[in-house]
């Protein structure tokens, strides 16, 4: 491991370490409390009113980390601009959410809209300003990637929109997003320094930027990450992927994200086709096995360890 790459890592962690107990009663004096539906589990109604956009400091670590090394490591600039632009945009959703009291926050075509503008502004970077291309590597076949050419620009709209989707739907449990993401970005940075990349100061900043936020975010959570931090960590692992040329590999290192969208699809398609019935007692599914009598932490630290091996099952896949 690279001494910037331990560096960017210890910077980001001491950031986020300082920053989340300014942050927190800050977010406790303006009232910006977490809104917890009736609809879900009983259990979650006392979180009511914890704070929320905490995803502020883990954006604020990974930025100010970044910007220490991006003079000398200009390839981190394309996934900088995916986590901060998509942390943007949570920010955004929080803000409706919790400060002009509208629950749901931005509208689903405002969001997806804003969404589809930031990608397609990634896609243009890297077509015109990096030597990325438009091949993929294959997950298990040694020395082959899959060329997409044309096809490699609704392929990138597909990735960011499922990733980012994915790790919205991932916050949902104290820790979960935070652990399960931490992981990931352990795995991005082992590829980034095999690899020279040159991007892993900010693979190791994200590191960081979650290990400290952890700290306050486990079980009983003093602060959630809200859509501020949840979207701008799947802008994140989504252009690192795609950065890496690995977006193929998120079928295994983000298996957790795909599997909490997955179960939202099949949940709505069969409420819709059997006219009110659930195939799950609750999606997305971490709330199914807790439904099923799973604890909180149990979940989180069973989907943290599918995600650790599902990584290490990745890195065979190289």
């Amino acid at each position: 491991m690279s001494t910037e790459t331990v560096i960017s890592i210890l910077l980001s962690f001491l950031i986020s370490v300082i920053l989340c107990p300014i942050v927190i009663p800050f977010l406790h004096k303006l009232k910006f409390g977490q809104y917890i539906r009736e609809e879900g589990p009983k259990e979650h109604q006392k979180k009511s009113g914890t704070p929320t956009m905490g995803g502020l400091v883990i954006l604020s670590s990974v930025v100010i980390t970044s910007l220490v090394f991006i003079k000398d490591y200009k390839e981190i600039l394309p996934v900088l601009f995916m986590t901060l632009v998509f942390g943007i945009i949570g920010f955004l959703d929080d803000y409706i959410k919790v400060v002009m009291k509208r629950n749901l926050g931005l509208r689903a075509w405002q969001k997806m809209a804003l969404q589809i503008v930031v990608t397609g502004i990634f896609i243009f970077y890297l077509y015109n300003y990096t030597d990325i291309g438009t091949d993929v590597i294959i997950p298990f076949i040694s020395d082959k990637t899959l060329e997409l050419g044309v096809l490699f620009i609704p392929f990138v709209f597909c990735v960011v929109v499922g990733t980012v989707n994915g790790a919205n739907f991932t916050d949902g449990l104290d820790g979960l997003a935070s652990g399960v993401t931490v992981i990931i970005s352990v795995f991005f940075t082992v590829i980034a320094i095999a690899t020279k990349s040159g991007i892993d100061p900010i693979t190791g900043a994200v590191c960081g930027a979650l290990l400290g936020f952890l700290l306050f975010n486990v079980y009983p959570a003093k602060v959630f990450m809200g859509d501020t931090g949840s979207l701008a960590l799947g802008g994140f692992v989504a252009s690192t992927a795609i950065v890496l040329k690995m977006p193929i590999f998120l079928l295994l290192v983000a298996f957790i994200y795909f599997a909490e969208v997955l179960s939202v699809i099949i949940q709505v398609g069969y409420f819709k086709i059997t006219k009110g019935k659930r195939f799950f007692k609750m999606a997305p599914i971490h709330h199914h096995f807790e439904l099923c009598g799973w604890s909180e932490t149990r979940v989180v630290a069973v989907f943290t360890i599918i995600t650790a091996l599902l990584c290490l099952i990745a890195y065979t896949a190289l």
